[in-house]
């Protein structure tokens, strides 16, 4: 069904004269192409001569996250690519022999091959969430293909020696799903209740958003993906090295335990009203080392940011680019 907002951004994006215009019920038409072990679902708007911005979903959304951000950033000529991460909507696995791996690492290769497939040689890339850690990871490992980055709640790259020091009993509580996950009863707990589950977590991580019963089954469809639930605890698992990764990543997983600097220029967001874990600006503004900006958003944003603050979003796109300037 189509909502006002939709239709909205359908009659700005024919305003703007985009010719790859999203669908007006959806952020679609969604486009596959193979890339690395994947063959990966994308939607795409705005020029293809235009300045390239890859925009990266987490965890539980996707790609819907950005419907009003990729509307607003192709209005202005920038060419928008969103892509479902792994385990989300249709991205699929090449192989059914490939490990379902949910680690940091393994995501962000993936967004080097879509760059290499779509012939992306360099993009402003823009996160929340894993996706933020994603576009966190390939700023400071990739530098040459990020011309600059933003980054929900700042700097999110990790590690598991750095998971096994305990946090104080208010923090741990606050990752109560990632215990949950840890065990077999979590496992089957989220198979048997995906929706209901997610649904739980935007509403904790945005306890100001009022989402419409139709925004959430927009973007709950994309969690039927085979592999989601596989990904999802794999992801988490791994964190508390509670699972292994694949060997391949193994160089990759050592230069992002040392905390990397991210030279390139970054613009961070936080909504003020973020009920998710999240570290303080203050704690990693030293690991952003080239030209960078933070802004908090206020007004009652939570944890999907893209959804809640389009335009703040969008405007921090704008940004990193002059800053690259």
């Amino acid at each position: 069904m189509k909502t006002v907002q939709h239709i909205i951004a359908a009659a700005l994006l024919i305003i703007s004269g985009s010719t790859t215009a999203f669908a007006t019920d959806s952020i679609g038409p969604v486009k596959q192409i193979n890339a690395g072990v994947l063959n990966v679902g994308y939607a795409e708007a705005g020029p293809a001569n235009g300045q390239a911005v890859i925009l990266l979903h987490g965890w539980p959304y996707d790609i819907h996250s950005y419907t009003a951000v990729a509307t607003q950033l192709a209005g202005k000529g920038y060419h928008v690519i969103v892509p479902y991460l792994r385990g989300y909507g249709s991205t699929r696995f090449l192989s059914a022999q490939t490990m379902r791996n949910g680690q940091q690492s393994a995501f962000a290769a993936d967004i080097i091959a879509l760059m290499d497939a779509l012939k992306i040689k360099q993009a402003i890339i823009g996160g929340f969430d894993w996706g933020a850690r994603t576009a966190d990871i390939i700023a400071a490992l990739w530098p040459e293909r990020t011309k600059a980055l933003v980054s929900v709640s700042g700097y999110l790259i990790g590690s598991q020696q750095a998971n096994q020091a305990p946090l104080a009993p208010k923090a741990e509580q606050a990752w109560w799903y990632q215990f949950y996950f840890a065990t077999e009863r979590g496992q089957a707990g989220y198979q048997a209740n995906t929706r209901a589950f997610n649904r739980l977590i935007w509403q904790t991580a945005s306890p100001q958003w009022h989402f419409s019963d139709s925004t959430f089954e927009e973007s709950a469809a994309s969690f039927d993906n085979p592999d989601h639930v596989a990904i999802v605890i794999h992801n988490y698992r791994w964190r508390l090295g509670l699972a292994q990764g694949e060997k391949q990543y193994d160089a990759l997983e050592k230069r992002l335990a040392q905390g990397p600097v991210i030279n390139v220029p970054a613009v961070t967001l936080e909504g003020d009203a973020n009920g998710a874990p999240h570290p303080d600006p203050a704690s990693y503004a030293a690991k952003f080392k080239g030209k960078y900006v933070h802004h908090t958003i206020t007004g009652g944003i939570g944890h999907n940011l893209p959804a809640e603050a389009p335009e703040a979003f969008t405007a921090a796109i704008v940004e990193a680019e002059q800053l690259a300037k």
